[in-house]
């Protein structure tokens, strides 16, 4: 059973922090559809201290499930070492960002471009949201 009360927060270890802030992270999000079954989305990602941070839309399938219910998993799996992996389990909180501010720092980390220049279609994007991953459970090796 879920409690929203319940904060217990968990660290990063440094090696983790280490990847996030230095490569370019194609992390999985999963998040828990209205039927209960989970629904993964390939994000790009930041780290702020022990925070983790993607740009989403509110609508999008990610978002919606988010608003409802903001328990959420992230995989980091670095591709060019498969066996090493962090699943990252935590609370995310959404923030409006109607200026794509974090969706232009993550556009310019991971294609050297600003948002709209990367994706021109993005102008028909729903309201962006900051997810902020507050950790409560880090696993694995990395």
């Amino acid at each position: 059973m879920f409690h929203p009360n319940v904060t217990t927060t968990a660290e990063l270890s440094e090696e983790l922090k280490n990847y996030i802030d230095e490569n370019r992270v194609f992390a999985t999000a999963a998040t828990i559809g209205p039927d209960g079954q989970p629904h993964l989305t390939v994000i790009w990602l930041l780290r702020d201290g022990e925070d983790l941070l993607y740009s989403t839309t509110t609508n999008r399938q990610q978002g919606k499930n988010l608003a409802r219910d903001p328990r959420i998993s992230i995989v980091v799996n670095p591709p060019e070492n498969p066996y090493v992996y962090a699943e990252v389990r935590g609370t995310a909180t959404l923030t409006p960002d109607p200026e794509l501010t974090l969706g232009n720092q993550l556009s310019i980390k991971y294609t050297g471009k600003p948002y709209a220049e990367f994706n021109p279609d993005s102008v028909n994007d729903g309201p962006r949201i900051i997810v902020r991953i507050t950790p409560t459970k880090v696993t694995g090796r990395l």
